[in-house]
């Protein structure tokens, strides 16, 4: 089983030891890990000697209705699944005040990235994101850290910020892994019903309807979102977006393109869900 480390200081003093003799990767998380998780500590082994996986369900990106006090946890799952998948060491804070000490006052405000899509949707989301995301790599000196794209928006606040902030630590995207049937892995997928669990493949259906379109010569943003919106509503998923956007500013473009990306989010009862993915590849 990986080392549990329960303080930051014994987190940084670990990372820095580590560090003295090679590249260390960071992988950071909110636990309840799954096959997505274990594919970016996989990833990391791939780039550095030594591991570091940090899980922390990090208050300051919950809104006040949000489910922070139900998120999924299950630390002991967590351990065996960074060590099957290769991690040196976990660093699991016991009390948030390891990351928010008493007095807490200084917070990261993200530019225009983190302006649309779950931005304009969750306020403070991504102050709370790029807050908790600086502070991991302050802690760490991580040489790269690796995040998934299903959560396509973070990834793009938190390489922005490595780069705004000459924080050292490179930023590495890889691709959303997906049960057998399309759906995205999350952490709150566990959330759902068995009936919930069938309508939310939605997601992928909506992203599959979009595709096709496209391939087909649809160009309007309009008609494709309208059609993305359909497949989730008719599936019986409250929309709480489905948006087309560029990749590297996430601007709405004029007309699709191959790599324009489908951005969803949508509800199943209480349990909110995104996906995204470009119209081509």
């Amino acid at each position: 089983m990986a080392a549990l480390i329960r303080t930051a200081k014994d987190f940084r003093d670990a990372c820095a030891e580590v560090r003295r003799d090679g590249r260390l990767a960071l992988v950071p998380t909110m636990g309840f890990l799954h096959a997505g998780h274990q594919s970016l500590i996989r990833a990391a082994n791939s780039q550095a000697p030594s591991v570091a996986v940090t899980i922390f369900v990090n208050p300051t990106q919950f809104g006040p209705n949000e489910d922070l006090a139900r998120y999924p946890r299950d630390l002991e799952g967590d351990l065996k699944k960074c060590a099957e998948a290769g991690a040196s060491f976990v660093f699991a804070p016991e009390d948030p005040k390891e990351i928010y000490p008493e007095g807490f006052q200084t917070y990261v405000e993200p530019g225009p990235l983190a302006g649309p899509l779950c931005g304009s949707r969750r306020p403070g989301h991504f102050r709370g994101v790029a807050t908790v995301v600086a502070k991991l790599f302050a802690l760490s000196r991580a040489d790269v850290a690796f995040f998934g794209e299903k959560d396509f928006q973070q990834l793009a606040v938190i390489k922005r910020l490595a780069v705004d902030l000459d924080l050292g630590t490179q930023v590495i995207g890889r691709p959303t892994i997906r049960e057998h049937d399309g759906l995205a892995m999350s952490s709150r997928n566990a959330y759902l019903s068995p009936e919930d669990r069938q309508r939310a493949v939605a997601l992928s259906k909506a992203m599959a309807a979009c595709r096709s379109a496209f391939a087909d010569g649809e160009r309007e943003i309009a008609r494709l979102e309208a059609l993305a919106a359909s497949v989730l509503t008719e599936s019986g998923l409250r929309v709480d977006y489905a948006e087309l956007r560029r990749p590297g500013d996430l601007e709405r473009p004029p007309e699709a393109t191959g790599d324009t990306r489908v951005f969803l989010a949508a509800f199943l009862g209480k349990t909110r869900l995104i996906d995204n993915g470009p119209l081509e590849g």
